[in-house]
């Protein structure tokens, strides 16, 4: 028997690899003629040690029957643990993913997303209330006060040799000053369940409806946190604005076929795009090694700014 082996992206410390033939698991079953086989070894995450295995967790706790009928991950088909080390074999996903995707599929994303954490947050299935290993409530705000405590970043926004306009250094400044005031905003907003990984590459469109791979990093959080890193995370720049202005109201409209949020007058979106991503292109563009690449992350910051004023 021959299988062809192509490798695919891997995450820190991940090997994902493309197996198309017929073939076995280790345990005898058979498997597709495409499965994806990921091999995820132990590492720690900054204030999230247990997400090298949160994939073979999460597989393990039937959260896989809680999905919609448009929105899931990819079956698992056998997983392994190995102590340090687990092992998945996964559906291959065939569909449009990363900057393929279009503005309508972008905005059924967010809608899907919606309507499915809308879904788990009204009937809170017992699955859910079982999992102790997941990303806690408050990890963007401690990811944000860790960036904003490193002092390279810190510091260059506010030093005369800063080559970022001041227009957008004042802005994450003003975010710095109100930091407290924003989160406890942010508090009021409903928890729900996020992937926390919720960018382009990891979305996939396909016939049935939208697909998620790469869950490690999901846990419990505010209602918009995905939807955020959405549009700010490595997302088409020359579109951003727009898709701001479309995905918001879609995420809200999917989540309201479950939950009634005409309560939630101040989403937060702006103000979480900012604090989870602020600092972290600062640190992009001071890394970038070309111009090309330095201009990209001004114009995200742009962007950005640019959306306070459509809100």
């Amino acid at each position: 028997m021959t299988i062809k082996t192509t490798q695919l992206h891997g995450g820190t410390l991940g090997d994902v690899k493309l197996l198309e033939g017929t073939g076995m698991t280790a345990g005898g079953k058979p498997l597709p003629d495409k499965v994806v086989h990921k091999t995820q070894k132990q590492w720690e995450r900054y204030d999230d040690p247990g997400s090298w295995r949160r994939e073979y967790d999460l597989y393990a706790s039937g959260l896989g029957g809680y999905f919609t009928d448009t929105l899931r991950w990819p079956e698992c088909y056998h997983a392994e643990d190995h102590g340090g080390r687990i092992e998945l074999w996964l559906e291959y996903i065939n569909g449009t993913t990363g900057l393929d995707l279009t503005g309508d599929m972008i905005e059924q994303a967010a809608y899907e997303l919606g309507r499915w954490q809308g879904k788990i947050y009204a009937e809170r299935p017992a699955a859910m209330a079982k999992l102790d290993n997941l990303s806690r409530v408050s990890y963007a705000e401690r990811f944000y006060r860790h960036y904003r405590s490193w002092k390279v970043v810190f510091d260059y926004i506010r030093s005369e040799d800063c080559a970022i306009p001041k227009h957008l250094c004042d802005m994450l400044i003003q975010v710095d000053k109100t930091a407290d005031e924003i989160f406890r905003r942010i508090e009021k907003l409903p928890i729900v369940f996020c992937h926390r990984d919720f960018w382009i590459t990891n979305i996939f469109h396909t016939d049935q409806g939208i697909r998620l791979i790469d869950w490690d990093t999901s846990g419990w959080g505010y209602l918009g946190e995905d939807i955020a890193q959405l549009i700010c995370d490595e997302a088409d720049v020359d579109h951003m604005v727009e898709y701001y202005k479309r995905c918001v109201p879609a995420y809200y409209r999917g989540f309201s076929e479950y939950v009634d949020v005409s309560h939630v007058t101040d989403d937060c979106i702006w103000e979480l795009m900012v604090t989870m991503y602020g600092y972290r292109i600062v640190e992009w563009y001071l890394d970038a090694e070309t111009s090309q690449g330095k201009a990209l992350q001004i114009n995200t910051l742009q962007r950005i700014c640019e959306m306070r004023n459509h809100e």
